[in-house]
C-alpha cells in the first residue's frame, strides 16, 4: 500500500488497457451522450469525426476505471477534491486501446486534516500508438501513515 510518504513529485506510473468497442461505444452513448457521432457510423461520416468516435465522458470514465483499478488498488486513496483542465486530446474511435499514465506534480499535508496529504497528478489516457487522447489533473486525497503533527508541518513548509 503506498501513502502519502511514499509519492514523490516526479514519480510516473502507466497501467492498464481497455479496448473500445463499437457495442460499448453506442451503449454509453445512447445513455449518457446521444450525439449521432456517438451512436450511428453513417452520421459520424459526415462529421470531423470522420467515423463513429467514443463520447469524451466514455473515454473519461474508462481511465478512471484504470486508475481504480491500477493506481488507487495499490494506493491508500481518500478519494479527490476535484479535476482541473479536463482535456479531449483526440478521438477515440472502435478498436482502439486505452491506457493511462499518471505523473505526481505536487503534494503537500492537508492543512485541515493531519491524516491526510494532497496530491495533484496528471493523468493522460493513451492509445495504442502512445498518443495522448485524454488528460486531467486530479487533487487526490492520500491517508498518511501516521497522522503528522500539523505544527511540525507547517516548520517544514516555511523552512523550504
Amino acid at each position: 500500500m503506498d501513502y502519502y510518504e511514499d509519492l514523490e513529485v516526479g514519480d510516473v506510473t502507466e497501467y492498464g488497457s481497455k479496448t473500445m468497442t463499437k457495442a460499448e461505444i453506442i451503449e454509453f452513448a445512447s445513455k449518457y451522450d446521444p450525439q449521432p457521432f456517438h451512436l450511428d457510423e453513417e452520421a459520424a461520416k459526415e462529421t470531423f469525426f470522420g467515423g463513429l468516435a467514443a463520447s469524451g465522458w466514455h473515454t473519461a470514465a474508462v481511465c478512471m476505471r484504470l486508475l481504480v483499478d491500477g493506481v488507487l488498488r495499490d494506493q491508500a486513496s481518500m478519494g479527490a477534491a476535484g479535476v482541473d483542465e479536463l482535456r479531449w486530446k483526440r478521438p477515440v474511435y472502435p478498436g482502439d486501446t486505452i491506457s493511462v499514465r499518471v505523473e505526481v506534480l505536487e503534494k503537500e499535508p492537508d492543512p485541515n486534516d493531519p491524516t491526510r496529504g494532497r496530491v495533484r497528478s496528471r493523468m493522460t489516457g493513451l492509445n495504442q500508438d502512445g498518443e495522448p487522447v485524454i488528460s486531467w489533473e486530479g487533487l487526490g486525497l492520500v491517508a498518511r501513515r501516521e497522522p503528522a503533527d500539523t505544527d511540525a508541518d507547517e516548520e517544514n513548509r516555511e523552512g523550504q
